[in-house]
């Protein structure tokens, strides 16, 4: 029986006669043509297909991206219908990897996709960033030991890293650059154990911590549980940011700021923020913010 990860014959025809410069014509004067052959030649990497991995695929699907590696162990369920694009009653139980490379084959047949659908570990890593131009963190926000060598990893081989974080209603950008301020030497997680990164981690992603403000029940943030809220209003917004930076990266034009540098835009409270944390984590807000939040989470461990 054929694989459903395998092309049909119907897929292979319409691979073979599809009009990509048709298809992407609007995105002609945004970008030049010249530009536009571009984009179709460059492979991109997505770690996660869920919440923001799935809506970031299909974002940059439609900017005309011709190559991806896409990476998820899971599959679809009810919990993830608030905000992941390809969880559907149609899609219930179904490989999340299989069905976002369906649905990105859908709006362009020639794609050159390579799934990884055990997710990415220690062993895959180095196949999985093999030849890409570009890696966009799409991963769980607890996924912190992939995550962590992942991003040490595309620093090692000089490859653009960006991640997008969905907060509240809003998105939270930092992009780390070849030869620029590293992952690790901006969140400083080390080896230090779990609930220390997750913190470490939320309060590098957002200094200026927009979001929150309007967390109506905080008790829907559990660390230990593995669990927070979620929006798909947020997801879209990390999508149009994540896909905007790849642009410029992956053409070599307009501004792209690194890592300490960055930024988290609220659509709850119609606000932007810039933020510069020289020293990343270790810069004395974000210390003062980082041990505010170890307190806090002692504060809820107890009251359990």
């Amino acid at each position: 029986m054929k694989s459903s990860l395998q092309p049909s014959s119907a897929a292979t025809a319409a691979e073979s006669s599809f009009p990509y410069e048709e298809a992407f014509a609007r995105n002609i004067g945004w970008v030049t043509k010249a530009e536009q052959a571009s984009l179709r030649g460059k492979r991109v990497a997505i770690a996660g297909g869920g919440g923001v991995g799935g809506v970031h695929l299909m974002t940059l699907v439609r900017l005309g991206i011709g190559s991806f590696h896409i990476a998820d162990f899971d599959s679809f369920d009810y919990v993830n219908f608030n905000r992941q694009v390809g969880a559907n009653v149609s899609t219930l139980g179904q490989p999340k990897a299989a069905v976002m490379a369906r649905m990105a084959r859908d709006v362009n047949p020639e794609l050159d996709i390579k799934i990884f659908d055990k997710g990415i570990d220690a062993g895959n890593l180095p196949a999985f960033l093999d030849g890409v131009d570009l890696y966009i963190d799409g991963l769980d926000f607890f996924a912190f030991d992939i995550r962590q060598k992942t991003f040490a990893l595309c620093a090692e081989r000089g490859i653009p890293a960006t991640t997008v974080a969905p907060l509240g209603m809003g998105a939270a950008l930092l992009n780390f650059m070849p030869g620029k301020m590293t992952f690790e030497e901006y969140f400083r997680w080390g080896s230090l154990p779990e609930e220390d990164k997750a913190i470490r981690f939320v309060v590098g992603l957002a200094p200026a911590g927009l979001h929150r403000p309007y967390l109506v029940e905080p008790s829907a943030v559990n660390f230990a549980e593995r669990r927070g809220p979620s929006t798909f209003m947020a997801c879209q917004l990390c999508a149009g940011i994540a896909a905007t930076e790849a642009l410029k990266i992956l053409l070599g034009r307009g501004d792209v700021h690194a890592a300490p540098h960055g930024l988290q835009f609220d659509a709850y409270r119609n606000r932007l923020a810039r933020t510069w944390r020289p020293w990343g984590n270790n810069n004395w807000l974000h210390r003062i913010a980082i041990a505010i939040g170890k307190r806090q989470f002692a504060r809820m461990a107890a009251a359990k």
